[in-house]
């Protein structure tokens, strides 16, 4: 079969299959999206009117194809906690502010961490190799959210660079609200540049040691010509696969640090939805977590075939 083919299939067999089962464990977890809207306080009469007008007193089946319907038609359903708006319109309020914030953390991330890893594994096991490996350990280890307190810090507190917490809407002014994602991004992505990094740094050594590189030093070439004329290339090969799920973690959301810098973004939104037993705006979410990372990696397969037809 095609090796196009064949990705495209396990494409849609991977979604069904995301589909399936958040929305049927999501029906297992404790809790009761109407009694959360409406209080412990209520009669059985009022939870039960609620869940009649929500759907959710149909067989689960019948709600599962109905919800899926719903997906590819973009007929999400209504918030119970937001409504009357539609699962759709809360989705197209934040989404902007993730995809922004993603956008943001995957350029810095490509912009600093290809040539910073080059750079560094210029020299195999000199001082400047060393010294990156160790400050790549350390941005490792600490996680977004962390790093976006300990900037919040720094930057917010100590030296005033912004106000924490302030969000300004691209409506307001939208020079401000980019200046306002700056530290959030940066926040999100110190831990994947310094992932990048120590990566690329490994694929430039592997190519150093081959015969091509020996052979262009042979022909007179400079040091500073074969890394960005030969290696560079080379080395982006296997690096592409790794940037791949890098972008499809950013665009897919960095929860904690719209929560800590207070962005109304989708994180923020599932979290506190998850909280108020909004299943249908967490099941809607969860599924553009799941489009985004297949597709990011069905194109990186497909990218990965036509740059190297070997594979």
């Amino acid at each position: 079969m095609n090796y196009y083919v064949k990705k495209l299939i396990s494409f849609v067999l991977t979604l069904f299959c995301v589909a399936l089962l958040s929305f049927f464990l999501f029906q297992i977890i404790p809790g009761d999206a109407a009694v959360s809207k409406l209080g412990t306080d209520a009669t059985a009469e009022q939870i039960a009117e609620l869940r009649a007008e929500y759907g959710y007193d149909q067989n689960i089946v019948v709600r599962f194809f109905s919800w899926l319907g719903g997906v590819f038609t973009g007929d999400l359903g209504v918030s119970i906690k937001y409504g009357p708006i539609t699962v759709s319109e809360l989705i197209g309020q934040r989404l902007p502010v993730t995809l922004w914030l993603g956008l943001l953390s995957i350029l810095m991330i490509t912009v600093l961490s290809i040539p910073i890893g080059l750079i560094c594994a210029k020299k195999p096991g000199g001082i400047v190799d060393k010294v990156s490996d160790w400050i790549s350990l350390v941005f490792m280890a600490v996680p977004s959210f962390v790093q976006g307190i300990l900037i919040t810090l720094l930057f917010g507190i100590i030296l005033n660079l912004f106000v924490p917490g302030r969000y300004t809407s691209p409506g307001d002014g939208f020079r401000e609200f980019i200046q306002g994602l700056f530290f959030p991004a940066l926040a999100v992505a110190i831990p994947k540049i310094a992932m990048t990094v120590k990566f690329m740094k490994t694929s430039v050594k592997k190519e150093l040691k081959l015969d091509y590189v020996r052979t262009a030093k042979a022909k007179g070439n400079s040091q500073n010509g074969i890394m960005w004329k030969h290696v560079l290339k080379n080395s982006l090969l296997p690096v592409i696969t790794f940037i791949g799920l890098i972008v499809a973690e950013v665009m897919a959301g960095s929860i904690m640090v719209e929560k800590v810098f207070n962005l109304p973004g989708l994180g923020l939104l599932l979290v506190n939805s998850i909280a108020n037993r909004d299943f249908n705006v967490v099941q809607a979410i969860v599924m553009y977590i799941a489009i985004i990372v297949i597709t990011v990696n069905f194109l990186v397969d497909i990218i990965y075939k036509l740059i190297d037809p070997r594979t």
